[in-house]
């Protein structure tokens, strides 16, 4: 109980516990280097409208069985998904270059083009999903690159020396909202 003969002496403990936290800084976000994947079927309003509605939406589930079985393949989260679009991230670069070529490749039988965009770096984590500039750089190189194309920005390449895997330099891109220029590669090894 507190009495009026206790009260000064509690004050005197909490006064600087209180003062201590008020003066700490707010702690670091949560942060992790991954890369980031977004994909998007080519021309899919028009595809949608020749197909109807029914049929449109079967071939949506195909696309999209198709690209979680290859983000399970390849150890990719699934962060999100758009209509036709999806958003994952990876721990490795190399392995986020192959899962984007093998989406691309598994969509040739059942007549669907994907264009696949990549970037690396430091994303903070919000909710379990990944946030910051650089998804938004991985946005932006996605929608960059060309049917059947899996592009990539120069972080990526240079993180996958050694691997084996090809480029073919695209080019600086001014990338929407983005300041700089940027360099950006399409995959070539099969």
């Amino acid at each position: 109980m507190i009495t009026a003969a206790t009260a000064p002496q509690l004050l005197a403990q909490a006064v600087p516990f209180l003062q201590a936290a008020a003066s700490q800084e707010a702690p670091e976000p949560e942060k992790v280097l991954a890369t980031v994947l977004f994909s998007d079927i080519v021309g899919s309003t028009a595809r949608a409208a020749e197909l109807g509605d029914a049929r449109w939406r079967e071939l949506l589930a195909a696309h999209h069985g198709r690209v979680r079985a290859q983000l399970a393949r390849f150890r990719g989260v699934e962060l999100d998904t758009a209509g036709d679009g999806f958003f994952a991230r990876f721990d490795g670069p190399a392995r986020a270059i192959r899962c984007a070529q093998a989406i691309r490749d598994t969509m040739r039988d059942i007549g669907v083009q994907v264009r696949l965009g990549l970037h690396a770096g430091e994303c903070e984590v919000l909710d379990g999903k990944v946030a910051g500039i650089a998804v938004a750089i991985g946005a932006r190189v996605s929608a960059r690159a060309a049917a059947g194309e899996v592009l990539v920005s120069q972080t990526v390449k240079d993180l996958v020396a050694g691997s084996g895997i090809r480029f073919e330099d695209r080019g600086l891109a001014e990338l929407k909202g983005v300041p700089g220029q940027w360099r950006l590669y399409a995959v070539t090894s099969p």
